[in-house]
């Protein structure tokens, strides 16, 4: 994986073709698969550019060709079927893959080698591969960050937390593997925006599952405490931010206004939690993602409180932005 701008990123073909959902064979390469890069997550479907329709073409887009396309293509010339693949591979694209066990026709391998375009082969139907493609793409090659926290999944809910070094995200995050949730990062969290709504956090490859305690030194959570304490990747639903208690600022106590922390553009509900002696954090997170569950099920417990008292209070809005 390469980046290509800051938090934009391609992949090599070699990727693609060692994943096994995909079944792919190398019919022709004109490199090493390793060398040959893909730079857009979107793929395209050249029935059109068959037709000879190249507007908004784009060419960075991995070529899919099923039935429906070389059925077009049935009724054509030797001569026509040249001209048509040497115009399409003639834009360079980065990859053609034929879906469907289709065989490739002497013309498409002649330009591919003439235009040095790799041909991939696969028995999947046309659709879902196109499906599994885009979905492969999209996760691989989203926009990403990695920043300093711990991620948790806690009754299901993926919680990012945050705060300054020493403050017990750690001791809270083991806390809350030894109370059976699951941890996915620690230390290092690595965000990738994979929709614009959706954030997903994974750890880096080369610190997955170990902790760090102070006063104990380096643990390894999955095997302390079994595979069923961790998790590979985990969606961020909220981000809980632990600060040292500061008796001179105003903490919410009422739960009636909304927090959001932006990061890469996603706004995910946003908590501030104190942290003093005699305060079981473990607790007070989990009960954290037991609220932030009701709220998107449509219950607020302080709006039915002020109703009860007969209070009508407006709620506001505040995000954060991602330092």
């Amino acid at each position: 994986m390469l980046e290509t701008k800051p938090g934009e990123f391609n992949l090599t073909l070699n990727e693609l073709v060692d994943d096994f959902e995909f079944d792919l064979e190398v019919i022709y390469t004109p490199a090493e698969l390793s060398e040959i890069h893909v730079n857009s997550n979107d793929i395209n479907r050249p029935g059109l550019q068959f037709a000879g329709f190249y507007e908004y073409f784009d060419n960075t887009r991995i070529q899919i060709v099923g039935k429906a396309e070389m059925a077009f293509l049935d009724n054509r010339t030797v001569e026509e079927r040249r001209e048509i693949f040497g115009k399409l591979l003639g834009t360079k694209p980065p990859v053609v893959i034929l879906a469907r066990e289709i065989v490739a026709e002497p013309e498409l391998i002649e330009m591919a080698k003439l235009h040095a375009v790799p041909i991939l082969g696969t028995p999947e139907n046309t659709s879902v591969l196109v499906s599994k493609v885009i979905a492969f793409l999209n996760l691989r090659m989203a926009p990403r960050i990695t920043r300093h926290g711990v991620l948790v999944e806690v009754y299901g809910e993926g919680m990012l937390i945050l705060g300054d070094s020493g403050v017990g995200k750690s001791e809270t995050a083991i806390e809350l593997v030894k109370r059976g949730h699951r941890l996915i990062a620690d230390d290092a969290v690595e965000i990738r925006k994979t929709s614009n709504i959706t954030l997903v956090g994974s750890s880096p490859d080369n610190i997955r599952h170990f902790m760090e305690l102070r006063g104990i030194g380096i643990v390894n959570a999955r095997y302390l405490f079994g595979v069923g304490a961790v998790k590979l990747t985990e969606k961020i639903n909220m981000v809980i931010e632990l600060e040292v208690w500061n008796p001179e600022k105003t903490y919410d106590r009422m739960g009636i206004d909304n927090h959001y922390m932006a990061i890469l553009g996603v706004k995910v509900p946003h908590l501030t939690i104190p942290v003093k002696p005699g305060r079981n954090l473990a607790v007070i997170l989990e009960v954290a993602a037991m609220y932030n569950r009701q709220k998107k099920m449509g219950y607020n417990a302080a709006q039915d409180l002020m109703s009860q008292l007969g209070l009508n209070m407006e709620s506001s809005t505040t995000v954060t932005e991602w330092d």
